[in-house]
């Protein structure tokens, strides 16, 4: 009797110590499990976070969109960090000028140039001049598709890169483009020549006539016109360049001249509203007004809103 006793208290023992390891063990596949998840979900949100790295390795891709969303993002929580400024600012940029929709492209801008001026805050002195070039860079092609004018902030801009030791090889030709844009012929013409030094090209050529053109000094002009249509294979430049050649002898009297200019155009466009408004002009100036009227007329059919031939016709 005592021996049965005795056996089922051991029993009971067994089962209470049982029972509680397999509590313990509960316990520790518990916490076990939770530890797990907690280590799971910590390195997932670690993997997910954005960081400069994340940014910088979009950049090194030219995944410029990539940058853009990173980098608003990380922003929002680090909103004056320069390097994700810098990089996003950049990201906005080369968004802006692969748009073919004008209205994106100028919001584009906006962000592009409202992070630049937070960074240039903040900027060291090694990168300060690089973002005062891009700053230039946004206000131009700002200026190209906005109905307001900045040009004034390009040139300021570009001038402070260049005074603070920045060298870019397109500087130049965006000061000659931004003064040319504000009527300034005299310092385009400079802006365009130390543009000529670096690339020599038609275009630029065709530029610097223009500019000439405007400051009224034709000899020049004609100098530069003369270059272009003898070296370049570009249809749309020398119809172009014979044009404001054309128009530079109506001024000068030579009526031979011009209508040798003009006709070399009808000869590559037949099409060429200009050339028919100049032909034209020259038959006006010789009193001959019925075949004046006949060529602003044929102007008219090829470009509705010719300003001079509408203008010619409507005096008449």
């Amino acid at each position: 009797m005592n021996n049965k006793f005795i056996n089922r208290d051991i029993t009971k023992r067994q089962n209470f110590i049982f029972k509680k390891i397999l509590r313990l063990l509960l316990i520790f596949v518990i916490l076990g499990g939770v530890g797990f998840l907690s280590f799971y979900f910590i390195n997932k949100n670690l993997e997910n976070k954005i960081t400069l790295k994340t940014i910088k390795s979009s950049w090194e891709s030219y995944d410029y969109q990539a940058v853009y969303e990173n980098g608003k993002a990380f922003l929002q929580e680090n909103p004056f960090n320069n390097t994700a400024l810098t990089y996003y600012s950049y990201a906005c940029f080369y968004l802006a000028v692969a748009q073919n929709d004008t209205s994106l492209a100028e919001n584009y801008l906006d962000e592009c140039i409202n992070n630049l001026r937070i960074a240039m805050y903040d900027a060291s002195s090694s990168l300060l001049p690089q973002l005062q070039y891009m700053l230039g860079k946004a206000y131009f092609y700002k200026n190209t598709v906005s109905t307001y004018y900045y040009s004034d902030l390009s040139i300021k801009y570009l001038n402070l890169a260049k005074e603070n030791g920045y060298k870019a090889d397109d500087i130049p030709e965006y000061l000659g483009l931004s003064y040319a844009a504000l009527g300034m012929p005299m310092e385009s013409i400079s802006a365009f020549s130390e543009a000529l030094l670096i690339r020599e090209s038609d275009t630029l050529l065709f530029s610097i006539a223009e500019q000439y053109y405007k400051a009224k000094q034709n000899n020049a002009s004609k100098q530069y016109l003369f270059r272009v249509i003898q070296n370049n294979q570009d249809d749309e430049l020398v119809q172009k360049s014979r044009i404001l050649l054309g128009n530079i002898y109506l001024e000068e009297k030579d009526f031979e001249n011009a209508e040798k200019e003009f006709n070399n155009v009808l000869l590559i466009n037949k099409n060429s509203a200009d050339a028919h408004y100049g032909i034209g002009v020259i038959y006006e100036q010789q009193g001959n007004i019925a075949k004046a009227r006949a060529e602003w007329r044929s102007a008219l059919k090829i470009q509705v809103n010719h300003p001079g031939a509408l203008k010619k016709l409507s005096d008449k």
